[in-house]
């Protein structure tokens, strides 16, 4: 080796190795803050499809097995997090869950999701979605995710006729695999939802 390539050598190091640590030291600051409004964004989301609860108590989920119970259903979904929700009187008034469907056109679909406890659903949230501009993403407007909205069914089928019942609802015109897969995940928590009854 010439004097030149180990001088180049030893720069080189000397540029990664501050790389890698000024990386370590972004890493270290923005955690806290990006965690901070992950929960943050989290908890409006339980707000918005339960506006009326008192507090929230987290249900603790045995996820391995509940995962393979969705999966014998039919469903590529998780559930990532369940609380029973109190009303302001401290009575019990329905469930939140954080769902995540595996299934969308641009990967996973999260949200958040509102039951009341006679099996109403109060409404969906969305925390992360990555579809298509102008068609899955329409999924997160009202006109979409209200459909859900104060609906009372064991579970959800889509069609492009025209919804005719309860259980109907509209596809995302252009965004099928979107509408099949947001309807999957609400029918995942309808049935994690249905074992946590009995």
């Amino acid at each position: 080796m010439t004097g030149e390539s180990i001088k180049n050598t030893i720069s080189l190091m000397f540029i990664t190795v501050v790389a890698g640590l000024l990386l370590g030291l972004v890493y270290e600051i923005t955690k806290e803050p990006i965690a901070t409004q992950q929960r943050h964004a989290k908890e409006e989301a339980y707000q918005e499809v339960f506006a009326d609860a008192g507090t929230f108590e987290e249900i603790e989920i045995e996820k391995q097995k509940i995962e393979g119970e969705l999966k014998k259903k039919g469903f590529d979904a998780s559930i990532d997090e369940a609380m029973k929700v109190l009303d302001k009187d401290g009575d019990p008034a329905g469930y939140v869950l954080t769902v995540t469907d595996h299934e969308g056109y641009g990967g996973d679909i999260r949200f958040a999701m509102g039951v009341k406890s006679d099996g109403t659903v109060n409404g969906i949230s969305f925390l992360s979605i990555s579809e298509t501009a102008g068609l899955g993403m329409k999924a997160q407007e009202d006109d979409f995710k209200n459909q859900f909205a104060g609906k009372k069914a064991k579970s959800f089928t889509y069609t492009k006729n025209g919804a005719s019942g309860d259980n109907e609802i509209d596809a995302l015109s252009g965004a099928t695999i979107t509408t099949n897969a947001v309807t999957n995940g609400v029918n995942a928590a309808l049935y994690y939802i249905s074992r946590l009854d009995k």
